[in-house]
């Protein structure tokens, strides 16, 4: 009987599920601080950023809005407490594919328009996240040109 509780427990992927959801969450929270950095660099995190962030959430992630407004304040206080970007920035180049980083991009510059104008902090930012998680400049370029597309359709980022 010992045996086959223990075998239940080392099955192939039954181990592997609280590992993966680990990651999942470091991976969620890792994405919305630097959302939450790139709303705040200009001074003002307002409800168009957050409101951005959260679509951006829901979109990439598959969140309910409850669970969404709960990581942006988890990613509030984390971006609070954290100096650097790297950390950050890692999670998202060690858990995502390219195509999935240039995604997080496009999301970081949606969050950058979202209040209607682009600082040059919130610019720089989302340059230098670029070239931590490695997304080339041309790749960047083209994230940023669609939010503009977006925008100029009428729509707002993150929608």
């Amino acid at each position: 009987m010992l045996d086959r509780i223990k075998a239940l427990f080392n099955a192939p992927g039954v181990r592997d599920v609280p590992r993966q959801r680990k990651a999942d969450n470091e991976l969620h929270l890792a994405a919305a601080a630097l959302m939450v950095e790139a709303a705040g660099l200009d001074g003002d995190f307002d409800d168009n950023e957050r409101q951005s962030i959260r679509a951006a959430l829901q979109d990439k992630f598959g969140l309910e809005p409850a669970a969404a407004d709960e990581l942006i304040g988890e990613a509030e206080a984390a971006a609070a407490d954290s100096i650097q970007l790297y950390g950050f920035s890692r999670t998202i180049k060690d858990h995502l594919e390219p195509e999935e980083r240039v995604k997080i991009i496009e999301m970081l510059w949606q969050v950058a328009y979202a209040d209607g104008e682009l600082h040059d902090y919130e610019a720089n930012l989302v340059r230098r996240v670029a070239g931590l998680i490695y997304v080339p400049d041309q790749e960047s370029g083209a994230a940023r040109k669609r939010v503009l597309e977006r925008i100029g359709d009428g729509g707002q980022p993150g929608q």
